[in-house]
């Protein structure tokens, strides 16, 4: 994706020339501000205004310095302070969609496997596998991570139950996905087709629903995992979320298998 040149001046100046009173946790460096999201929150529609979506805080979005997204920045600051990093030594570790920041944080831990996914490689470090239908094994992997992927696939009952095929018990798997606070179950229709349509209703175009605020019980339902959700306000009472960039209202999805 190419850079345009108003993006470029304000990394550089929220990079290197502000007075730098924020911090990103992916990269360890002050800056002076994050980048915004296309033309930030005031971009939102008006439906995803009064639906409260609790997704990305499109002010405060990308690093100027290393390019980390907030939710990314907001989970490494999660798995960090639930000493989960120290979990996945000698680990076997399925990590969909992987961001360049975290997988550099997965294999400094030193996991025993670790499979990169999309069912659209970029890379070839990354292995094609389609959440929906996977050729592992049963108990393949002790941890799944799917940050902000489950909002893109289409059968979800399918992802959600293959998930939990693949992990072993014991194993976790980590599915922050963005919601609505408003709506109390989730809206899905295949009408809505158009990426405006979707744009509009689902808060993005490559979006196939909404979750509504009772996400967390309709994922454990849907694949049998045990809830283990976390709130910010109850793991980073001392993280100011202005300075750090993150979205305080975004809990730390984490699942179970007994």
């Amino acid at each position: 994706m190419s850079i345009t040149p108003l993006k470029f001046v304000k990394a550089v100046v929220y990079g290197w020339m502000s007075p730098r009173t924020r911090f990103c946790v992916a990269c360890n460096r002050h800056v002076g501000g994050f980048l915004p999201y296309r033309g930030g929150n005031a971009s939102l529609s008006n439906a995803m205004r009064q639906l409260q979506l609790n997704g990305s805080d499109l002010d405060s979005f990308e690093c100027p310095r290393c390019g980390a997204n907030d939710r990314l920045r907001h989970l490494l600051l999660y798995m960090r302070e639930m000493n989960i990093f120290e979990r996945f030594g000698d680990a076997r570790v399925l990590h969909f969609a992987p961001e360049r920041a975290l997988v550099s944080h997965v294999r400094q831990a030193g996991p025993r496997r670790y499979v990169c996914a999309d069912i659209a490689p970029s890379h070839p470090d990354i292995e094609r596998v389609d959440m929906t239908d996977m050729s592992f094994e049963d108990a393949s992997f002790d941890v799944v991570i799917a940050n902000h992927v489950l909002e893109h696939v289409t059968d979800l009952p399918s992802a959600l139950r293959e998930v939990a095929r693949v992990l072993s018990p014991g194993g976790m798997a980590i599915l922050q996905t963005p919601y609505s606070r408003r709506l109390t179950t989730t809206f899905e229709d295949a009408g809505i087709a158009s990426d405006e349509a979707r744009l509009i209703l689902y808060g993005q175009e490559d979006h196939v629903r909404l979750f509504g605020a009772n996400i967390v019980d309709e994922i454990a339902k849907m694949s049998g995992l045990v809830a283990m959700l976390r709130t910010h306000e109850e793991l980073l009472p001392h993280i100011d979320s202005w300075k750090y960039g993150v979205n305080p209202h975004e809990p730390f999805m984490l699942f179970g298998r007994a």
